[in-house]
């Protein structure tokens, strides 16, 4: 039996979020993942702000950047594009589209830097709850191993266990729970660089069609669709609309990557004795654009600070509730505004979203964000004016 105090499960960004801030402040750190090569295979678009990780104290780097966003194109059923580009107006700098695979190894070893101790290749089997803790199952190498902890983190994504074997509900009911398909693919032609590439309606029903720039001619070219929403399989969406998109007729896939992404919120319960739950697994994704990098390492920061205070303290739900206050007030602003914004867009027609395109033709925009689009939207459409104009 092996005893420490913290044991993070998943070494994506916010597990390792979560294992880097608990051993800053003095736990002693496990952070196992059942993967053999950390970051891969990605499962994500791989976009991110700028605001989001200087709020996380992370400074950008080379080695893991592979284009600098220069602004956003929007494109509804009919071919109406909505331009959010320098050429407009000087918008300030947007974000990045990162490389997953460098970028999470980057976050693990960060984590590793603060202290904590790395468990690759280290599949959890099973996890059972003591007095003062809890027992992690583990298989590595073929061989079984056990581990005790005061605090377990569960950071194991959408489709994690952990959390439901802990009797903590799932994050995220079936029918939100997007179905995502993506190919890395090269020969891919681009109107204007470094701008990414978003197209909207049944092409991807509930969700939408992404193409984000990645440096010469690569892109991330995937979707999302809501299972209940479509026809096809989201594989069968992509493979469409590949065939049909101008600009990847000469396009090759070299890499393909498929997942779950839970667009229903916060679960309602992220702790419970000696257990928290942050990132996918917690549901800390942006209900509208999918996305869950910032929002998940912002999960893990609170999840491993209160986790570290706590076993100073009491690894007790009473003390941990703390981690949920901390998480709802630094991700419901975002998270509950933009479920709102999904649940509006769900309602509109392609004719709909056509109408709405014309309304955009001509607007101004002050910067690249989800924020400042929604805000133009509830300005052009009275119907979203009614439904969301608390939003701002």
């Amino acid at each position: 039996m092996i005893e420490t105090d913290v044991i993070v499960v998943g070494s994506g960004p916010a597990g390792s979020s979560a294992a880097k801030h608990a051993a800053l402040g003095g736990a002693k750190v496990i952070l196992m993942d059942k993967k053999s090569e950390i970051g891969s295979p990605k499962r994500c678009a791989e976009g991110v702000s700028i605001q989001g990780l200087e709020k996380l104290g992370i400074k950008p780097s080379p080695r893991w950047i592979t284009q600098k966003i220069e602004g956003v194109r929007i494109q509804t059923p009919d071919g109406t594009d909505i331009w959010l580009t320098e050429d407009q107006v000087k918008l300030p700098e947007a974000g990045y589209i990162l490389e997953r695979k460098v970028f999470d190894k980057h976050m693990a070893m960060d984590a590793a830097r603060a202290g904590a101790e790395i468990k690759i290749k280290t599949l959890v089997t099973g996890v059972e709850k003591i007095d003062n803790g809890y027992i992690v199952e583990t298989e590595s190498m073929g061989k079984k191993i056990d581990y005790k902890c005061k605090i377990l983190i569960a950071a194991d994504g959408p489709e994690g266990h952990v959390a439901r074997w802990a009797g903590l509900k799932p994050a995220a009911k079936a029918k939100e729970m997007e179905s995502g398909v993506q190919y890395e693919m090269c020969n891919v032609e681009f109107e204007k660089p470094g701008v990414i590439e978003f197209y909207l309606g049944s092409c991807a029903p509930g969700g939408y069609v992404w193409i984000f720039p990645k440096g010469d001619d690569i892109a991330n070219v995937g979707l999302a669709v809501l299972p209940h929403m479509a026809e096809k399989t989201a594989l069968e969406y992509l493979d469409d609309f590949v065939a049909k998109c101008p600009y990847l007729k000469n396009a090759q896939a070299v890499e393909l990557n498929v997942g779950g992404d839970p667009v229903g919120g916060m679960t309602k319960k992220l702790y419970d004795d000696n257990i928290l739950v942050c990132g996918d697994a917690a549901g800390q994704v942006n209900p509208l654009t999918g996305g869950g990098i910032i929002s998940g390492m912002t999960g893990g920061m609170c999840a491993g600070k209160v986790a570290a205070q706590a076993i100073k303290e009491d690894c007790s739900k009473k003390y941990l509730k703390l981690y949920d206050e901390m998480a709802h007030e630094e991700l419901d602003h975002e998270i509950k505004r933009y479920k709102k914004v999904q649940e509006y867009l769900l309602t509109l027609s392609d004719e709909k979203l056509d109408a709405l395109g014309h309304a955009f033709e001509g607007e101004s925009f002050d910067k690249i964000s989800t924020t400042e689009i929604v805000k133009k939207l509830i300005k052009v459409d009275k119907t979203a004016f009614l439904k969301l104009g608390k939003f701002i």
